[in-house]
């Protein structure tokens, strides 16, 4: 029998290396999880987040990215291409985890929840395309779902009300 997952911290995250990470130690932390992709026209939301990411990090906030290749083959490089382009084009520190499948009988356990938790328009489950955001509480529920369109300044508010 299985229990209904109900926090972040039920699941885990594989980092780039392969290696599986646990996402309990995120309990505690407010935690935007976001799938992004490296040759997207809303690529340049990196820079945003990375600012928001240093902004409020101090305070407790921490931004998750996964790489996708689900829309339109927009993130076709290997996690070491993806590292370097992000490192070099927007300066990313915030954690970068390894590439995953968002929608789909293949999506990761993670964005199943999310979907469930937070739907999109008209309630629909799926991810629509890349830089859909998820806000996630210190108690590790989610908050809100963001659209690819919403910009990281604008999600400054929801964070800094939950810090």
């Amino acid at each position: 029998m299985t229990r209904d997952l109900r926090s972040i911290a039920d699941f885990t995250a594989t980092l780039p290396n392969g290696e599986v990470i646990s996402l309990a130690d995120r309990v505690g932390k407010v935690v935007l999880v976001v799938n992004t992709a490296s040759k997207c026209g809303f690529t340049p939301q990196y820079k945003g987040l990375e600012e928001l990411w240093r902004k409020y990090r101090d305070r407790g906030f921490e931004i998750i990215a996964f790489p996708c290749n689900q829309f339109g083959g927009q993130e076709p490089g290997d996690a070491d291409e993806i590292a370097s382009f992000c490192e070099v084009n927007f300066g990313l520190s915030f954690p970068l985890m390894g590439k995953v499948e968002v929608n789909g009988p293949d999506a990761a356990p993670l964005f199943d929840w999310l979907k469930a938790e937070a739907p999109g328009f008209l309630g629909s489950k799926a991810i629509k395309w890349n830089f859909t955001k998820f806000l996630i509480d210190r108690q590790g529920n989610v908050v809100r779902r963001y659209a690819p369109t919403d910009k990281p300044a604008a999600l400054e508010k929801d964070v800094a009300k939950l810090l």
